[in-house]
């Protein structure tokens, strides 16, 4: 199913929910009110602060740490930015017999890995490029180390580039591994969960009203189901609105200064 359309519907279950729950919850406390007006309100307080204060709670930590993890996302874009670039750089050391073919792996494997990111949603396909950048890396590797056994190459040569190569395959399997990196499920089951009762308590807060309060009930579900979507949004950043796709100019801008 589309990433869109999926969290699209995840919002308007849980914004039509917290409607029905909240009009359900009016429905109990003024059958509670006709049977017990002194008492059915009684602790209530209580029980709404410690629910609305545990949402609020759960609220700031979802949604702090997507943010977290999607400026680190953004950095270490601009790190294997790096990693590349010093690497590529550090070709000028090499014999300049061997640099062609490697400059050569290098534009290839910088298309790849842009390649990669683009493809997504389609997982499948992704790996498959993500399996393709791995292979370069391979032959990447052996010609540099049989480049650093040439007779004219600098001893040194060898010891300053398989550093920058070995960082550069490392950012991948870190990039790879910080895109799957999400909360728990338990997490957002439970976030939805204290929504939709935040909800049935609000509408038994509302009861013993003569008519409803639309602009607050609707306006409600709606601030609720919003911040829920923007935290999942916010957690997978190659597949919604918010994205971190504009950082890729970074590569972009690598791969067009390979000459």
């Amino acid at each position: 199913m589309d990433y869109t359309f999926s969290a699209l519907l995840i919002t308007l279950i849980l914004f039509f929910g917290m409607l029905a729950l909240l009009e359900i919850g009016r429905w109990i406390g003024n059958h509670r009110l006709e049977k017990d007006a002194q008492g059915a309100r009684a602790g209530t307080g209580t029980i709404e602060g410690a629910v609305f204060a545990l949402l609020g709670l759960l609220i700031a930590f979802t949604f702090s740490g997507a943010a977290s993890r999607f400026d680190a996302r953004r950095a270490l874009i601009v790190e294997e930015t790096n990693d590349i670039g010093t690497a590529y750089l550090r070709l000028d050391l090499l014999p300049a017999s061997a640099q062609p073919a490697l400059r050569d792996l290098f534009r290839r494997y910088v298309d790849s890995r842009l390649e990669t990111y683009r493809k997504l949603p389609d997982i499948d396909a992704a790996k498959v490029e993500l399996a393709q950048s791995t292979a370069l890396q391979g032959e990447i590797w052996t010609q540099a180390i049989a480049a650093g056994r040439l007779e004219n190459a600098s001893p040194s040569a060898t010891m300053l580039l398989l550093p920058a190569l070995n960082q550069l395959i490392d950012i991948t399997t870190t990039r790879t591994m910080a895109a799957r990196m999400h909360p728990p499920l338990a997490i957002f089951a439970m976030l939805y969960g204290l929504a939709l009762a935040s909800a049935l308590l609000a509408g038994y807060g509302m009861a013993g009203s003569k008519s409803r309060n639309w602009l607050h009930i609707i306006g409600f579900a709606a601030i609720m189901a919003t911040a829920v979507y923007v935290i999942i949004d916010i957690e997978f950043p190659r597949l919604g609105l918010i994205r971190v796709d504009t950082f890729d100019q970074a590569l972009v801008d690598l791969r067009a200064s390979m000459k």
